[in-house]
């Protein structure tokens, strides 16, 4: 159950009051377009002083004769063309603003983009005078932390009650289904800043099975929607009964949009890589259907191979005495092989040996079954206990990286006696398959291993497939090494 003080009380107020809420969100939109061109401004203006009106101006050739106010056109053309980066990143987005763990990634990459275009562009102008590279440099870093400490005051600012409350975007649910309480759970988790769940509507056929089991408010019938909007101050209605016909989705539709409010649906056909829908058209025809994943595209592709390979390489030499010590330890607890390899599955189905270093018994599963290795599995020897820990057991799969079998990240490969039974009983199971498997993933970094929630791990797997970026795979690879949640 719930606790009740995730879901905000609906207080009623008057249809004014959602307009005068829109209009403070396109303030502190506006604030923060001014307030980031004013930051990157200030930057580059300090980083020209620091690069000509100190001792680094004696640094390089021909900078003795530059004012640092000589700059003063590189300064604003560099601001012009840091901003204009900005929305296409998303920036400007009200979540984006909201959360500082996702901007600084996205801040990151705003100003790699930016150092590679102002290079460029300055070298098509031909300006009279070069442009100091040592400039751009100190730019580069000096912008990227000035900009990131400015996001998060101001971060800090949105977060302050009088507005983030203003900000909330009040919701009503009409009718109820499992996926409205996953929806609710992953708003009170992640979502209260951005909505306030004012309550629910119950659907002209809905029956006691399709009652909210979390505390949800009603707040009428369905005869009383429209009221329901007008006194709530409703800004978004969710549809979670898919039951409605036709005409009943129709007309509510068109109330929401005669209310002026937002009319989101739950789908139920489509439970899978949801943030890739869109619309598209066949012969002219709109359908809605999933678009490019990121390793859609052929660069992505391309750089995640070359990660891959030097990561495999420089793994499987620094990790080569790791195994060699460890490898001794097995033998002298449990003589016998040292290697053990074992069956997967891997992109598209396709099967291949999976390398680790032995952390069980010899024989360990002589009896036939086939499953994973549970909290103090009695099969484990005393060193493989430490090795699976720290995945220890896991760097002979380096090899599997370099052989192109395995990314450095990835979902976790599974035995193929096992994906026969999860995917007839796991929704979207093999959707996992889409990509390489690797040596670590989101959904391990996040406490999914072993025996654990395998529903969970195919969101977390889902995840990652639809948001994978280079710095997302670098964060998994860090964190690998810290987090340990039933590692076993």
């Amino acid at each position: 159950m719930m606790d009740q003080t995730t879901i905000a009380k609906a207080v009623p107020l008057p249809f004014e009051h959602r307009v005068e809420n829109r209009h403070i969100l396109t303030q502190v939109l506006l604030a923060g377009v001014i307030g980031d061109a004013i930051v990157v401004f200030l930057s580059l203006v300090f980083s020209s002083w620091l690069r000509f009106g100190t001792t680094l101006a004696h640094f390089g050739v021909r900078t003795h004769v530059i004012h640092w106010t000589d700059y003063s056109g590189h300064v604003a053309f560099g601001t012009i063309l840091f901003i204009l980066l900005l929305p296409h990143r998303k920036l400007y987005d009200l979540h984006r603003m909201l959360r500082l763990r996702q901007t600084v990634p996205v801040i990151i990459k705003s100003a790699l983009t930016w150092l590679l275009a102002y290079m460029a562009f300055s070298w098509l102008l031909r300006y009279e005078e070069e442009v100091s590279r040592v400039y751009v440099i100190i730019a580069f870093f000096i912008t990227t932390t000035m900009f990131t400490l400015w996001r998060y005051l101001l971060c800090k600012i949105v977060h302050g009650e009088s507005i983030a409350r203003r900000l909330q975007r009040r919701i009503l649910f009409v009718g109820w289904s499992g996926h409205a309480t996953s929806l609710v759970r992953a708003i009170a988790a992640h979502g209260r800043l951005q909505y306030r769940i004012s309550g629910y509507v119950p659907s002209e056929r809905a029956s006691d099975a399709s009652r909210p089991d979390v505390f949800i408010r009603k707040l009428g019938d369905h005869a009383s929607i429209a009221e329901v909007l007008r006194v709530h101050s409703i800004d978004l209605v969710i549809l979670a009964d898919m039951n409605l016909s036709t005409d009943e989705t129709v007309a509510l539709a068109n109330l929401c949009e005669k209310e002026m409010v937002d009319f989101k649906v739950i789908p139920s056909c489509f439970q899978i890589l949801l943030p890739c829908l869109q619309i598209q058209t066949v012969s002219g025809m709109p359908v809605l259907g999933i678009s490019h994943l990121p390793f859609d595209s052929p660069v992505n592709a391309l750089l995640k191979q070359l990660i891959d390979l030097v990561g495999g390489i420089v793994g499987f030499i620094l990790s080569a005495p790791i195994i060699a010590f460890f490898g001794v330890l097995v033998y002298l607890e449990s003589p016998g092989p040292i290697i053990y390899r074992q069956r997967r599955l891997g992109r598209a189905g396709r099967p291949f040996w999976i390398f680790k270093i032995r952390s069980m018994k010899m024989n360990a599963e002589q009896d036939g079954k086939v499953g994973w290795t549970v909290k103090d599995d009695p099969r484990r020897l005393r060193i493989g206990a430490f090795m699976r820990r720290w995945n220890i057991d896991e760097l002979p799969q380096f090899w599997n990286v370099i052989k192109g079998e395995m990314s450095l990240v990835g979902p976790r490969p599974e035995r193929p006696e096992l994906i026969k039974i999860f995917k007839e009983e796991i929704p979207h199971y093999n959707a996992r398959h889409h990509i390489k498997p690797g040596l670590t993933g989101w959904a391990q970094v996040n406490g999914f291993r072993g025996d654990t929630d395998l529903n969970g791990r195919v969101r977390c797997d889902l995840y990652y497939i639809e948001n994978w970026g280079p710095l997302l795979d670098f964060q998994i690879m860090l964190m690998t090494l810290f987090k340990k949640k039933n590692a076993c």
